[in-house]
């Protein structure tokens, strides 16, 4: 089969097509003809070399593939040869067949492309995780996500106003700003051209915002404290500013704050399938309704790993970013 392999660390230019033999599913795990996988950031972290697979893991990347189950391990009885699905993996997803736990496979929605449904798997899960699961969002609330018209971001604000919450999100253009309301954002502020501080305390009349899904952190941590409603959840996700800050930590105890966040590539296949039996209960019937979908920004060719990556990189996309097998 064809793969794209990190042949070391560095730019979009060390992505390179190569040949590898079939992988074989393990007892719990299918073998996935991949039409298509969804491009992140931690993608280019592990590019890079600043994120390595965890133990066992492919070194392949790519974290999410949509396509069709052609072979099952010997202890599945929840998938059979020919069904359409989405899955979430640790790795493996930039070729032409992977495998994947039985567990974190959902059914691909009625109704979508498998280039829609190869964008769900990492933004839901990880929206769902942190969001409604760790930082606990409820219907009524205040809801800030940064980053807004990406791959996570589109996500987030799409789940957070279908569940009632208020929906506030920081991008880069005045054009990324119109594509945040577009989704159902109340407020979209350019942080190039505004302070997300000033303009989240007026828009909340000084209250705050609930939860707080960050992926920038460095300066903005301390930033992000300063917005953040009495009992808010302040939760992290990524470190695009890097991961060390001087933080005033008084606005935590004043406003009895938790301060959170998580990863999701290394845990344990058991807490990935209870997410997703709670987004096959809970979101999966938003698709069906179109109530929400993904936000797919542009579609590249599987040999044109490179230059998926460089356009993520550029930070000129709104949506997902998707390579078509």
């Amino acid at each position: 089969m064809q793969v794209i392999e990190i042949t070391e660390a560095g730019g979009p230019d060390v992505l390179k097509p190569a040949e590898r033999r079939l992988p074989e599913p393990g007892a719990d795990e299918v073998l996935i003809r991949v039409a298509a996988a969804g491009v992140n950031r931690p993608d280019i972290m592990q590019r890079k070399g600043l994120y390595p697979p965890p133990p066992g893991a492919s070194d392949i990347p790519g974290l999410e593939v949509s396509g069709t189950v052609v072979k099952t391990g010997d202890a599945v009885t929840t998938l059979n040869a020919g069904d359409n699905v989405c899955a979430l993996v640790t790795g493996g997803g930039y070729a032409e067949y992977c495998v994947a736990p039985a567990d974190t496979c959902l059914p691909a929605p009625d109704g979508f492309s498998l280039e829609e449904a190869a964008a769900l798997p990492e933004t839901f899960f990880t929206v769902w995780s942190n969001v409604f699961q760790r930082g606990q969002l409820k219907e009524g609330e205040t809801f800030l996500v940064h980053g807004g018209t990406s791959g996570i971001g589109t996500t987030a604000i799409q789940l957070a106003k279908a569940f009632g919450a208020t929906v506030i999100a920081t991008c880069g253009s005045d054009e990324k700003c119109v594509a945040c309301r577009d989704l159902g954002a109340d407020l979209a502020i350019n942080y190039n051209s505004q302070d997300f501080v000033e303009e989240a305390k007026n828009f909340t009349k000084g209250r705050g915002v609930d939860v707080l899904l960050d992926m920038v952190a460095g300066d903005y941590v301390d930033r992000n404290l300063k917005i953040m409603a009495e009992d808010g959840r302040l939760v992290m996700i990524a470190v695009q500013k890097g991961p060390k800050t001087q933080v005033n930590v008084l606005p935590i105890m004043l406003k009895r704050l938790t301060f959170t966040g998580s990863t999701l590539r290394g845990r344990e296949v058991a807490f990935k399938h209870r997410v997703a039996r709670d987004l096959l209960s809970h979101v999966w019937p938003l698709f069906k309704e179109g109530t929400i979908k993904p936000v797919i920004n542009r579609t590249f060719a599987l040999q044109d790993a490179d230059k998926a990556h460089a356009f993520l990189e550029s930070g000129a996309n709104i949506g997902k970013i998707i390579l078509k097998t």
